[in-house]
């Protein structure tokens, strides 16, 4: 295995930064954080850098292809919330140094026709996209309780790393009415699948589908609430149930409307896109132009000042076909500037899309910078941990030790 010295660098851990300014990788892993490199290793030097752990996106749909765009921009592993890419599924994925890694849900429960459904366009073939067969996947439609309590087993079975649960009526999409988990039916579900040891997300984009979470007793939200402002009672009990949330601000400002047009804009993002990409950040969803950008931002601060874990996902999903606004590996760094724009610090900003989200999802290998972790490391000039724009000054990418060759 080849061996990698960093050396004068500031370096975030995923949690702070250290007094300590050289990393070494061997091979797959951080050998050392501080004290000198080995002797005749090849050097890094990172003058006026910033050392990162590889950023992570807590909530995708993705493929291969949208994986290698990811890692380019830093993106080490993508969390996915509605997919293909099962643990039978990402083989290639796994060993291959040139994308990031991925984690899936596969298939949400959901009632028959129930969200996604009414997104999908006519003839969708679910895993398009991808550069490998994929096997079947299972779609765990599900409309009593005693079905959805069958189907988490065999999620299990077929690879799912977590188990989601869809609670969305269709009004926020513009389709209200869409069949919906009942309460006893989520319930259930939730309960089989804390009996096994997964952890349980739910899509919730309304006040009420939260409580419904709450209640239930779901570990994470990967989507906020964005038909209403929220309440002290809502905040304090999303706390008191020690939930993670991941806000998904980009997707939130994309259904209302707003296109990723200004970010696109920036040099640093937009020359990297290939023309399905730009056309697909450049425009928007909009299908909720009544929400209100200013109280998903209040929202996420008054959790962030309550104590609960907010976790860095974008909802980014296919270029043209689905949700506009948005990029794979991009849209994490937008991400990032609006949840400081929401008033987190750049510092606690960074945990959301390193530390926090590998804690909160199991992934003890990555997250951090410290001896024994991944070497999945990226390198940007600056120091985003005051200026949070400068996570998009890539300098170089690292996965699994294996320094990624530029687009």
């Amino acid at each position: 295995m080849s061996v990698t010295t960093i050396t004068n660098a500031r370096i975030f851990d995923g949690e702070r930064v250290l007094d300590a300014s050289t990393v070494v990788l061997d091979g797959p892993q951080i050998v050392a954080v501080g004290g000198e490199g080995p002797a005749g290793a090849p050097v890094v030097d990172a003058q006026g850098g910033t050392l990162l752990p590889g950023l992570i996106d807590a909530h995708t749909h993705t493929s291969e292809p949208f994986l290698a765009l990811a890692l380019q921009f830093g993106v080490t592993t993508e969390l996915e919330m509605q997919g293909m890419n099962t643990k039978p599924n990402r083989s290639g994925v796994s060993e291959n140094d040139a994308v990031a890694d991925v984690r899936s849900s596969g298939f949400a429960i959901t009632p028959p026709g129930g969200h996604p459904s009414e997104l999908f366009p006519e003839g969708f073939r679910p895993g398009g996209g991808g550069a490998r067969p994929r096997e079947r996947p299972l779609m765990p439609f599900s409309r009593t309780p005693q079905e959805a309590v069958d189907f988490v087993p065999q999620l299990i079975a077929t690879g799912s790393d977590y188990i989601k649960f869809m609670i969305d009526d269709g009004s926020v999409e513009g389709r209200p009415g869409l069949p919906m988990l009942d309460q006893a039916t989520l319930d259930a579900g939730v309960a089989e699948a804390h009996r096994h040891g997964m952890l349980t997300v739910a899509h919730t984009l309304t006040l009420e589908s939260t409580r419904m979470a709450i209640e239930a007793g779901i570990d994470g939200l990967v989507h906020l609430f964005m038909d209403q402002p929220h309440t002290d009672e809502i905040v304090a009990a999303i706390a008191a149930a020690g939930m993670f949330v991941v806000p998904c601000v980009t997707l939130n400002a994309s259904m209302m409307g707003l296109s990723g047009a200004a970010f696109a804009a920036d040099e640093r993002v937009g020359p990297r896109l290939d023309e399905a990409w730009s056309a697909t950040l450049n425009s928007s969803f909009n299908h909720y132009p009544q929400g209100k950008l200013v109280d998903v931002l209040e929202s996420v601060k008054a959790l962030h000042d309550a104590g609960v874990d907010l976790l860095a996902g974008t909802d980014v999903s296919f270029p043209e076909t689905f949700l506009g606004g948005m990029a794979h590996g991009a849209s994490v760094h937008h991400e990032l500037q609006y949840l400081v724009q929401a008033g987190l610090s750049p510092l606690a900003a960074l945990r959301a899309a390193t530390a926090t989200s590998a804690r909160r999802f199991g992934l003890d290998d990555r997250g951090r910078i410290a001896v024994g972790k991944r070497a999945d490391v990226v390198l940007v000039d600056g120091d985003p941990t005051s200026t949070i724009s400068d996570t998009l000054n890539i300098r170089a990418v690292w996965r699994r030790g294996a320094r990624l060759a530029p687009a």
